[in-house]
């Protein structure tokens, strides 16, 4: 055992820090498992905890919940987030493995692939901020883009809504903005124009580019009108979400700058106590085969 008291407190940080991410990556883990095997399941649990009268976070979800927690599981989108969830969780689980194996066995090789790790993991997310800083416009694009391609290819309206659908509403009706640029957005969403046609009302958005009135989650427009006539008075149809986005996170530039540097505060001071621990076991061995 390192004698050292700073090589010690190193150690028990380490141990605890990543305890906690073992835990909840194994939470993630296990929830995306249980979701790409069997997410009726899943889901159904969902409910009966959000909608029981004991739930604690039932005063919070209105009657339409279980509608909107059925809708979010239509489409193939939720195995995928399934997927996202296992590939997080077991590279966050195999990394903190890594480095509480190491403290606690004061394993120099651990500690050593753990400090590795976290370099890799610390120059990607600079490099990432670097590109995303010089390459703005391009970045803006490619967003901009995969947003559009969201809503030109899953976005549609009627009582089959799927998770991307029920997302884009969920969020419009939030930020209170309407598409990505626009209401014009919505010209380019085949299946929101072919459920309109059938529809027969004219529909030009979706309630939720309209100013709402009542519980935002039940989409309805304080202006009936809005869908078929909007203006700058009954809809948000000349706000995009992707600018409104942009202006909030300038608005809160302090707040997620703080966030940043909380972060890469961390990630250093995990990389050099690795280091500092991995040195300290290194002197002692050396010292007790010297003498």
């Amino acid at each position: 055992m390192a004698a050292d008291c700073g090589a010690n407190c190193a150690r028990w940080l380490l141990c605890l820090a990543n305890f906690i991410f073992i835990c909840v990556s194994t939470g993630v883990l296990i929830v995306g498992t249980w979701l790409a095997a069997d997410k009726a399941s899943f889901v159904n649990l969902t409910l009966n905890v959000t909608i029981s009268k004991d739930s604690p976070v039932s005063p919070f979800v209105g009657e339409n919940a279980e509608k909107i927690l059925k809708e979010f599981v239509e489409p193939a989108v939720i195995e995928q987030a399934a997927y996202i969830l296992i590939a997080a969780g077991a590279f966050i689980l195999i990394i903190s493995f890594l480095g509480y194996c190491g403290a606690i066995k004061e394993s120099r090789v651990l500690l050593t692939a753990y400090g590795i790790f976290l370099i890799i993991i610390f120059a990607l997310q600079i490099a990432l901020i670097l590109l995303c800083t010089l390459y703005k416009s391009q970045a803006d694009h490619h967003s901009k883009g995969f947003l559009k391609s969201t809503l030109s290819k899953y976005y549609t309206t009627g009582d089959n809504k799927d998770a991307v659908t029920l997302s884009w509403d969920l969020i419009m009706a939030q930020m209170s903005c309407c598409g990505v640029d626009g209401y014009e957005d919505f010209r380019t969403a085949r299946l929101f124009v072919e459920k309109s046609s059938e529809e027969g009302l004219g529909r030009q958005v979706p309630e939720s580019c309209c100013i709402l009135t009542g519980d935002p989650l039940l989409f309805k427009p304080a202006d009936p009108s809005c869908i078929i006539s909007p203006t700058q008075s009954n809809s948000y149809l000349s706000t995009g979400c992707y600018a409104k986005f942009s202006f909030m996170v300038t608005e809160n530039l302090d707040l997620v700058i703080g966030v940043v540097v909380v972060v890469a505060a961390t990630q250093l001071l995990a990389i050099i106590f690795s280091f500092c621990l991995c040195r300290a076991v290194g002197q002692e061995r050396d010292y007790y085969y010297k003498y």
